[in-house]
């Protein structure tokens, strides 16, 4: 289960609104949405969380560039959302670079060129150090320091209650209730 949400802080406090994610298929779509939600170019938060497994913050202050933080980037990875906030940038890999297995090489019975299904029966495993996704945090550790929450304290949140902590921490706990 999902959920995601905006945080926007405006002169009187911070405001919640749920938000649909279905229609973002990039990060700068989504900095775009969080940008829509404070015309004044107040600090935005988009808050994601899949229940039990991980929780990503994005940052958008006005026009910069956003910072995200992911609590389990191999979790997040399997996720459709968590993909969003996956870059090659935050993953520390070169921008564009395709570490997986070429799809387009497979043919349509799931055999590569040329080999037979006997061949493609037997396992080869891929080197995945390159490709791989880190298990645990990633991303900007410090995107709350400046409103009460370090790296330290972030990294060791529980999935199940790190949006509720954080709301909390930033005196936002009723709005984002309101809208959970």
């Amino acid at each position: 289960m999902y959920f995601a949400a905006l945080l926007a802080r405006t002169e009187d406090g911070w405001e919640a609104s749920d938000t649909e994610l279905d229609d973002v298929e990039t990060l700068s779509d989504l900095a775009d949405l969080a940008r829509e939600a404070s015309p004044d170019e107040d600090t935005v938060f988009v808050l994601i969380e899949q229940e039990d497994a991980w929780f990503g913050l994005v940052r958008v202050d006005g026009e910069e560039d956003p910072r995200i933080f992911v609590s389990d980037a191999a979790a997040a990875a399997r996720s459709a959302y968590g993909e969003l906030l996956l870059t090659d940038e935050l993953l520390g890999r070169e921008p564009g670079a395709d570490d997986g297995p070429d799809l387009d090489a497979l043919d349509l019975d799931g055999t590569e060129d040329g080999e037979s299904e006997e061949e493609s029966d037997e396992v080869e495993e891929e080197p995945t150090a390159a490709g791989a996704v880190p298990h645990g945090p990633v991303g900007d550790g410090g995107i709350l320091d400046d409103l009460g929450v370090g790296e330290k304290e972030l990294r060791a949140l529980d999935p199940n209650d790190a949006l509720a902590e954080i709301a909390e921490a930033l005196g936002a706990s009723e709005v984002l209730e309101t809208v959970r």
